[in-house]
């Protein structure tokens, strides 16, 4: 994809912040520009950070989701206030990278499930027909596996219930408070034999099961594994959000006392080392990182030096006005407007929003984002569920489809001017 196809697709789930989303088109480019290159100039080639900086609610971890997701690229949100200097209790900073492959593994593993899913489900169709036929006694007498197939592959019999035996993995253990797990059955392996367990389910359950577990006999995990490295390699973007609050001096003590601390932690990660994971080493050099954060008390300028210079392009993002608000409402394809329609149509509610309601709804939005805290966008969310709350609550269910119009005066009689500083509608 082109910057500019990239940028219209995001235009179709964030409202307005053209400067964000030109530079993560850029960025994402480059990386496509950079896979065309001889490998040797291609190891040269390190991918340009990001700083957005901007108040909460204007899109920022949006971006950098919806840009992932169009590129199928494994993408870990975290945030820097998590995270602790080494020798302080807490997760490592490396964690985010072992965190990265994991989700790279599940987008490989989803991928190769995909391929075999056919093959996975006829197996299970199979297996699934001989439990019915050594079980059920509600199966006609004299009945042939052929015809059991038939009935169990068409769902025919998906309430029926059958018995199967499943794996009982055991849960893992939590080391420390904030930290990393251990799995006793993984640390030995195929020394110990797999235990497993009775479960009595539905055909239909028992089939997503038993497919389940034939897709892992199919694919091969080893490849899956590889695959899994080199895309969290080349192509992972992790957003560290919240990077403002470990911004600047350490105090001696209080909860503050390793951010520094952290900042340095982070440093080699993103300058580029190599980290130890389960499934081998990876290379953090040609991920993307994307940090943000709001910036109000800390400047961009109060981190290190160092772990400044690591991210060359700063994109500041726009407060909401009256007119992004409106378009919030109105263009994107999940816009909430539409989600309560969804909703509330389940009820038999036919609810439906004029132009000036939707103008007063944002008015209202933009009014309470300057009285009280700046929240963006996640703003119209409080007053949205307010004025639906009435609704949502009276139902009936048998009844006849119900018009309900949102107006500017239903707004109005929902949110005087008195009314729009009570707590009740704070976030």
């Amino acid at each position: 994809m082109t910057p500019k196809q990239i940028v219209n697709e995001l235009d179709r789930y964030i409202v307005g912040q053209f400067n964000a989303k030109k530079a993560v088109a850029i960025a994402l480019r480059n990386r496509y520009r950079r896979s065309k290159l001889p490998l040797a100039d291609r190891e040269e080639i390190t991918p340009k950070n990001i700083i957005m900086k901007g108040p909460t609610g204007v899109g920022k971890t949006e971006i950098a989701r919806r840009l992932a997701k169009l590129v199928k690229a494994p993408f870990l949100k975290v945030e820097a206030t998590k995270y602790t200097e080494v020798g302080y209790v807490g997760r490592d900073v490396e964690s985010m990278i072992r965190d990265l492959v994991e989700v790279s593994i599940r987008l490989v593993k989803d991928e190769r499930y995909k391929e075999v899913e056919a093959r996975a489900f006829e197996r299970a169709v199979d297996r699934v027909a001989d439990l019915l036929l050594k079980q059920s006694k509600e199966l006609p007498e004299g009945i042939t596996k052929v015809a059991v197939i038939d009935e169990v592959s068409k769902h025919n019999l998906d309430q029926m219930s059958v018995e199967i035996s499943v794996a009982d993995i055991p849960k893992p253990v939590e080391l420390q408070a904030g930290g990393g797990e251990i799995n006793i059955g993984n640390i030995f392996g195929e020394i110990l034999p797999k235990k497993t367990k009775k479960r009595t389910v539905t055909v239909e359950e028992a089939l997503r099961i038993i497919a389940s577990e034939e897709s892992e006999k199919l694919i091969d995990l080893d490849s899956v594994e590889s695959e899994a490295l080199k895309r969290a390699e080349n192509d992972g973007v992790i957003f560290i959000d919240e990077m403002d609050k470990i911004a600047g001096k350490s105090s001696q003590n209080g909860p503050d006392v390793s951010r520094e601390g952290v900042q340095r932690d982070i440093l080699p990660i993103v300058e580029g080392c190599t980290v130890s994971t389960k499934y081998g080493n990876i290379k953090t050099d040609y991920i993307l990182f994307i940090a943000s954060g709001a910036f109000h008390v800390s400047k961009v300028s109060d981190l290190i030096p160092e772990l400044q210079g690591r991210f060359p392009v700063l994109v500041e993002l726009d407060s909401l006005g009256v007119d992004d608000f409106i378009k919030i409402l109105t263009e994107p394809e999940n816009a909430i407007t539409q989600q309560y329609k969804k909703l509330l149509a389940v009820d038999n509610i036919d609810l439906s929003f004029t132009e000036d309601g939707i103008a007063e709804i944002a008015n209202v939005a933009f009014d309470q984002n300057n009285t009280l805290e700046d929240i963006g966008a996640r703003r119209l969310q409080s007053i949205m569920e307010h004025i639906v709350e009435d609704i949502s609550y009276d139902i009936n269910e048998e009844g006849e489809v119900r018009k309900v119009v949102i107006d500017k005066d239903y707004v109005l009689n929902n949110f005087r001017t008195e009314s729009r500083n009570l707590k009740k509608y704070v976030l």
